[in-house]
């Protein structure tokens, strides 16, 4: 652990001193994980006021999507994924600046419903008064991969086969919820409480139940802002970026 938070404070410096505060304007594209929105949008404001000649634009959606886009030649400096496996795409197409890639944070994936549900369990889901089920695209969206393997460590895939609505995204996933056009959905933590009022959590999903929701975050290889990249990086790795990651219910690795 001592090696581990060692490491970690030395990339900081490192992504840190890549840009000095002088440096000429740039505008830097990142590209994340929509689960990501909200807590990406305040350290974003934290940034720009550290960098005031330095314009952050945001393109959220789909981890896998984003990839795509990336790949299909998107001008992005900066992604950050809600999986591994999406970055380990982008470093197996040779897309990742090396020795920029990180993991800085972490999620639970739950069961949301609408408010006075009588649902309570992923379980209840196999039942025949549960008629819609929401959940990301297990192709495209990290969430809709984590909630099939909860259903198959449940061995509920069977049972709700037929029920299954696929998102573009976890965010749509909650709409769908919180609308009450589907009985339930698979989402994070993190999303679940952005619509607290509008949705209830019935379970979260056991860590044993599902690959770990690791959030990895790299500079692109290629970008022409690479040092305002980096920086971006270290700002979302410093002590006030992991205190708005922890505000919107982020766990870090």
């Amino acid at each position: 652990m001592k090696k581990v938070l060692i490491m970690f404070s030395m990339l900081c410096v490192i992504l840190f001193c890549a840009y000095p505060s002088g440096a000429s304007s740039a505008e830097v594209m990142v590209s994340a994980a929509i689960s990501l929105k909200n807590a990406f949008e305040e350290i974003g404001k934290l940034y720009e006021a550290k960098y005031a000649k330095t314009k952050l634009l945001f393109n959220f959606g789909a981890s896998g999507d984003l990839v795509h886009q990336i790949a299909g030649g998107a001008p992005v400096d900066v992604f950050a994924s809600a999986a591994q496996k999406d970055m380990d795409d982008m470093s197996a197409k040779g897309m990742v600046l090396p020795g920029t890639r990180v993991d800085f944070a972490k999620n639970s994936v739950v069961l949301v419903v609408t408010k006075n549900s009588k649902i309570k369990s992923f379980e209840d889901l196999a039942t025949e008064r549960i008629k819609r089920i929401a959940a990301g695209n297990p192709k495209t969206v990290p969430a809709g991969r984590y909630a099939a393997e909860v259903f198959d460590y449940y061995k509920l895939a069977p049972a709700i086969k037929e029920k299954l609505i696929y998102a573009e995204n976890v965010r749509q996933v909650l709409d769908y919820v919180a609308r009450g056009e589907v009985d339930a959905g698979v989402v994070y933590a993190t999303d679940a409480a952005v619509r607290g009022t509008e949705v209830s959590v019935a379970a979260e999903a056991p860590e044993l139940s599902h690959k770990p929701v690791v959030y990895p975050i790299a500079v692109v290889k290629g970008t022409e802002n690479e040092a305002a990249a980096k920086a971006f990086v270290a700002v979302v790795l410093s002590k006030e970026g992991i205190a708005i990651l922890k505000k919107f219910g982020f766990r870090i690795p």
